[in-house]
């Protein structure tokens, strides 16, 4: 039987790569202008997939605004194919919330010009995470097409159903071979008539379901290939006892693969199998410290910013719609597989830092204006010189103790909460700034009398807190006559403990940490292990003699300081290291590498936060992870994806069994170092341990009986590809002559993350619950008129009209908050939440604190869904949600 070959132009566009974007813009100028003017021709050359990101269009018309209605024509005509996504995000490292406002804001512009391609086009994501069915799902999208990461070993066609980890399931139309394969069709007639019968047509067609296949006709930054019709006919010559060759798209191809009713297999969770394709497994940690700044600001706008916004809009604010959507647009170019994987080169990694330095300091300054204008507009009786206003973007009301950097004419003054109960304070760090303050002056009104303070110091500090309102705010009273202060004092003991944890500091620097709760003791926690990195920007893999050096062996320099509220054992090693691979295959160590763990324990906290600040000035190609011994023998970790949480095997059996036998049909050793969003964790029935990355989130299980997490904290290279990595063999991945010695990362870093132990089970603990609290700081915006001058640029003054208490809405139950932003449509808000339990049914209760007109099931694309519209009851402002399945995610609208 003849196959129909679906012959589909297109160009893969990576905006940047071993190239930055400012080289790809320019050539996009120029290669899309030529497949505008090949669309506009009349000859069989009907249509061309821009990629299936919207940017594109963005940074064309930037500098070609002319071609605008051009596109629109195109568009409307169906011969410029466009969307859905905003740029080619990657999967498993963005969060769910980056992933969804991508293809939201992707859809948004491609609407503008007509319509988008309807379907989960990835043809260059590093795996395929779990939770992308049900984001598909939401979108409307019933198709995907990808290449990577599934083998003929999960599945024997290369098309079938796609399960997500919630249930949802979804189309799978894969490119096993890649989608540039029909991008280097031969012009010779010897070559051509040869061509089809290669490689790897000849073994990706013969996994087809039915007899319609894909031809692919593109490559990275590909102009278009103008005498592509031209070839067809020729093609449709050679091969016509074989072949029919029709121009298509993936749409009209995807609807006759349909039309042919294949029964389709079924695969499950996410798709992350290299023997087909390179996943890069260990690119979580290729480049550590925008890793790092990736993380924090992606906590920091769903979990800061986009909170505080939407209670300013209840409050009466306006929302400031266009900088959001061009902060999280800066995000979603360094979202791009190959940027957020930083497998680049150096140059392009500085223009991925920018953008993450301007999407961090646009929306703390946003931030900052928006807390100020709330703080001082809120009529407090109580109020004195200074206040500071508290502010909980969580969704129950929370007590405990909190870090600020605050302004203080005084190093004594009491704290004095609404009901005016004295709250402790420890000041953590003081510098003295009297005269750079106070020379800055107050410029708006000379003649107006304002407290002066003698003397200023710039200080960090803790407060302990209490009952401060669910998505809400309250002021606190400073009272400069009183004294609640806690002093921080040196202490001689190795021990420090609050409600529910002692931990002992052992002569080696390794931590025992007993769980008070149950009274189960954890040795030799937070061992830190330095081993050496043979890998490059897209795989880690170990040298071939490697030489692993712990911070046992060392011998640490051990302080600790308490108060009241606060207590701090800070841990200093000097590690002997070698200073290369070279050195390391000799085990001859010539560099220092000096680390300081920190360790804070505050009162009433269920978790115990680290520090890690590494001088890492000397060494070359090297690792540092830091292990946690849980006693917990597992076959599986815990750790949590987009929406919910995954069971991950320890080990992949099956898998490492086939690449024994045959490792040259594998493109990667099938390792088990994984990523997470915001924990990982090993439990059985009755207890278990998380760690909670703030910087880099990759880790792997360890130990003969698979029960300690080592979580990595950074790694180290010096080329963008090398060959024969032991992680995965053969040909370089990029580009074997870049260097890049800024990977090296010869600087002073710092690596946040906390651990939490439980004395129950994974569900009773509801540990993505604590995790999403760890991410999601009580802020504090302190107001004082000597502060309003250049430091912090002056504003006039404000009528106080606001309450000295505000709660938006408290939400009980077991389902955790994902997002809180206003509508992109409606003026109301939208509220999202998941499942992240293991097994448990999900539930939970929304009691609104203002008038609710709306409340609305709506799909991710905030339309209503009409089949869920009456189940939701407002019964005096109240909505309670039930029966939320495992991994599965809800979004309401509010009005």
């Amino acid at each position: 039987m003849k196959k129909t070959v679906h012959v589909v132009p297109h160009s893969h566009w990576d905006r940047e790569w071993y190239f930055t974007t400012s080289r790809s813009k320019i050539y996009l100028m120029h290669d899309l202008k030529n497949v505008i003017e090949q669309l506009e021709k009349d000859d069989p050359y009907e249509s061309f997939i821009l990629d299936g990101q919207a940017s594109l269009l963005d940074d064309y018309l930037k500098w070609r605004p002319q071609d605008k209605e051009r596109i629109q024509q195109l568009v409307q005509q169906g011969k410029l194919i466009i969307g859905p996504w905003y740029t080619q995000t990657d999967q498993l490292v963005i969060s769910g919330e980056s992933i969804v406002r991508n293809m939201l804001y992707g859809m948004k512009i491609c609407e503008a010009f007509g319509t988008y391609m309807n379907v989960g086009y990835v043809p260059d994501s590093f795996g395929q995470a779990a939770s992308m069915p049900q984001i598909y799902r939401e979108f409307g999208i019933t198709d995907t097409m990808f290449w990577r990461g599934v083998s003929d070993d999960d599945v024997k066609c290369t098309e079938y159903k796609w399960r997500g980890e919630d249930g949802s399931v979804v189309n799978v139309y894969q490119i096993p071979s890649g989608y540039y394969i029909g991008g280097a069709i031969p012009e010779r007639e010897v070559e051509l008539a040869k061509f089809l019968h290669q490689e790897p047509f000849k073994t990706t067609w013969g996994r087809s379901a039915t007899d319609q296949v894909y031809f692919p006709n593109g490559f990275d930054q590909a102009p278009v290939r103008e005498n592509l019709p031209e070839l067809v006919d020729r093609m449709n010559q050679l091969y016509q006892d074989e072949y029919v060759l029709q121009f298509s798209t993936i749409e009209k191809y995807i609807a006759a693969v349909k039309a042919r009713h294949p029964e389709l297999e079924e695969i499950a969770g996410e798709l992350i199998n290299g023997k087909l394709m390179r996943i890069h497994k260990t690119i979580f940690s290729s480049r550590p410290d925008l890793k790092a700044m990736n993380t924090q600001i992606q906590h920091y706008l769903v979990n800061v910013m986009e909170p505080i916004l939407t209670m300013a809009m209840q409050l009466g604010f306006e929302y400031p719609v266009e900088t959001v959507i061009e902060i999280w647009k800066l995000m979603f170019e360094n979202a791009a597989h190959d940027s957020i994987g930083s497998c680049v080169s150096d140059t392009t990694n500085e223009d991925i830092y920018m953008r993450y330095k301007q999407a961090r300091d646009i929306s703390m300054n946003l931030v900052e204006l928006t807390l100020r204008q709330i703080s001082t507009a809120i009529n407090n009786p109580q109020a004195k010189e200074i206040t500071f206003t508290l502010f909980n973007t969580y969704d129950t009301k929370r007590n405990g103790v909190i870090e600020a950097e605050v302004y203080l004419p005084q190093k004594e003054f009491a704290i004095l909460d609404q009901s005016g109960q004295a709250l402790p304070y420890t000041i953590l760090e003081l510098t003295d700034q009297t005269e750079y303050v106070l020379n800055q002056g107050n410029i708006l009104d000379p003649v107006k009398e304002i407290y002066l303070p003698e003397k200023v110091y710039k200080a960090k500090i803790a407060i302990e807190t209490t009952d401060v309102p669910s998505m809400g705010y309250t002021q606190l009273t400073i009272d400069l006559k009183g004294d609640t202060s806690a002093p921080l004092q040196e202490i001689t003991t190795n021990t420090i403990e609050n409600e529910y944890y002692q931990i002992t500091v052992n002569s080696n620097g390794s931590l025992d940490i007993l769980d008070k709760t149950n009274q189960v003791l954890y040795q030799n926690q937070g061992i830190i292990e330095e081993n050496g990195d043979d890998g490059d920007s897209f795989n880690y893999s170990p040298p071939v003699k490697d030489f692993v050096i712990s911070s046992i062996d060392a011998q640490p320099t051990i302080s600790i300081q308490q108060s009241a509220i606060y207590q701090k054992i800070d841990v200093a090693f000097t590690l002997r290291v070698p200073k290369d691979l070279a050195e390391r295959a000799e085990k001859k160590i010539s560099a220092s590498l000096p680390i300081q763990l920190t360790i804070v324990l505050k009162k009433q906290s269920q978790q115990i936060d680290f520090k890690l600040t590494v001088e890492n000035q000397q060494v070359d190609s090297h690792r540092v992870c830091v292990l946690f011994d849980t006693g917990i023998a597992s076959k599986f970790s815990l750790a949590d994806q987009q929406f919910g949480t995954l069971q991950r095997p320890v080990m992949f059996e099956k898998e490492m069994a086939l690449w024994e036998a045959n490792k040259e049909q594998w493109n990667e050793q099938p390792i088990a170092i994984e990523t997470c969003q915001s924990f990982v964790s090993l439990f059985d029935a009755s207890h278990g341990v998380a760690v909670m990355p703030q910087g880099v989130r990759e880790y792997e299980i360890v130990g003969e009986a698979f029960d300690t997490i080592r979580l990595t904290i950074f790694r180290t290279y010096g080329f963008m590809g090398k060959e024969n990595l032991l992680y995965r063999p053969g040909r370089a991945s990029g580009e074997s002559v870049i260097a890049t010695p800024a990977a090296q990362c010869h600087k002073t870093m710092h690596f946040d993350f906390s651990v939490a132990y439980f004395a129950q089970g994974f569900d009773q603990a509801n540990v993505a619950q604590r995790a999403k609290q760890a991410v999601t700081p009580i802020t504090l915006y302190q107001s004082a008129e000597f502060l309003n001058s250049r430091l912090i640029f002056t504003l006039g003054p404000v009528e106080p009209t606001l309450p000295a208490n505000f709660s938006l809405f408290e939400i009980n139950g077991n389902l955790t908050l994902s997002v809180l932003k206003k509508a992109e449509a409606r003026p109301g808000y939208i509220l999202r939440l998941y499942n992240g339990l293991l097994d448990e049914v999900g539930h939970a209760t929304i009691t609104f604190n203002h008038p609710v007109n709306v409340v609305e099931t709506v799909d991710l694309k905030e339309a209503t869904k009409e089949a869920t519209k009456e189940a939701l009851l407002v019964e005096k402002n109240v909505v309670t949600l039930e029966k939320i399945g495992h991994a599965k995610f809800v979004t309401l609208y509010v009005e």
